[in-house]
């Protein structure tokens, strides 16, 4: 855990695909504020989040269209729709781009409750890391399965990152293919603080001090706590 919690924050600091290092580690700090944003805490009580306007207590540094999806993902996931999704995309807002700043918002979101769970206190963000993003998108992508485009695994082309080389392909791993590194970056740590794919259906052995019951169990009652459905 130790291990794949370095690899994470270095990654969050690293030239993503499509964001240089610097754009990253900003969506970091921006989704640590969110928690703070007193819009956010008005829509999540509201029975509709659109029935509540307002601007987001952000530090500035962002736009404010990328300051939004940064403090809906990070405050209130459960109740985005399409129609909010298509308002992104025509603010300006790329799709290989939004699927980056909402895998940086959920790492930095994984790594911070963690430490909340371990009572540690919360890692300083890193210092960004030069260079530029690679920029190259998957010549497979197609749209169907969500609302953005996704690779299914025999639409990988040649020259592209496999997103499937450790990960089944499985509408979770799906997700994020727009973006193939993500893929690998989230479940690198997810494997780590959770269970590997083989792991999960290996009833013969226990990899953890509790078992694999007591596992979904508090899977279950995180998820519902906070609406993930899938």
């Amino acid at each position: 855990m130790d291990a794949a919690t370095a690899r994470a924050w270095h990654y969050v600091a690293s030239p993503g695909t499509w964001l240089t290092g610097a754009e990253r580690v900003a969506i970091a700090v921006e989704a640590r504020a969110a928690k703070d944003c007193a819009l956010c805490r008005e829509q999540k009580a509201a029975l509709s989040p659109f029935a509540v306007e307002g601007r987001h207590d952000g530090l500035a540094a962002l736009p404010e269209e990328l300051v939004e999806v940064i403090h809906r993902v990070r405050s209130d996931p459960g109740r985005l729709t399409e129609t909010w999704f298509r308002k992104v995309m025509d603010s300006g807002i790329p799709d290989t781009s939004y699927v980056e700043i909402v895998s940086v918002t959920g790492t930095i979101m994984a790594l911070d409750a963690l430490a909340r769970g371990l009572g540690i206190p919360m890692r300083e963000l890193p210092e960004p890391i030069a260079g530029e993003p690679t920029r190259l998108r998957p010549a497979g992508a197609k749209p169907g399965l969500c609302w953005l485009p996704t690779v299914a695994p025999e639409d990988v082309a040649e020259n592209d990152p496999n997103p499937y080389e450790t990960n089944l392909a499985l509408n979770i791993h799906r997700a994020f293919s727009l973006v193939p590194a993500e893929v690998l970056a989230c479940f690198d740590y997810t494997e780590a603080f959770y269970l590997s794919d083989p792991a999960i259906r290996d009833f013969s052995r226990e990899y953890r001090a509790i078992d694999h019951a007591q596992i979904e169990l508090l899977s279950a009652r995180v998820s519902a706590l906070n609406q993930c459905f899938y």
